[in-house]
């Protein structure tokens, strides 16, 4: 892995680690904070490679529709799923109910 993409996924998880309790935010959402806008998938790829990393909170960060598309990442079936629900969001097939109330924007919510 390139040093650049090594930076830019520290980058990731430093935001990811800021995400409340109980709330989620986007792969595109953090990427448009760190000022990359274009790069969500690269968030993506940041949040995959945190198998073994208990400190980044991976299961807060889904798509900008509220799908759980991480979710095949995760050990288990459903464990995604279930430390979202444990947090008290509510998921119907694979999708956040009420998204925009429990949405975390990084860009609004941290100072740069």
């Amino acid at each position: 892995m390139k040093k650049t993409n090594e930076n830019f996924f520290e980058k990731s998880y430093a935001v990811a680690r800021q995400i409340p309790f109980g709330r989620v935010t986007s792969y595109g959402a953090i990427a448009t904070y760190l000022g990359a806008a274009r790069s969500a998938r690269m968030v993506g790829w940041a949040m995959n490679a945190t198998h073994n990393d208990d400190t980044v909170p991976a299961h807060r960060v889904v798509n900008k529709k509220g799908l759980l598309t991480g979710k095949h990442h995760f050990d288990g079936t459903n464990l995604m799923q279930q430390l979202l629900e444990s947090e008290g969001i509510e998921i119907i097939d694979n999708q956040i109910q009420n998204l925009e109330k429990v949405f975390w924007n990084p860009s609004q919510e941290l100072l740069k």
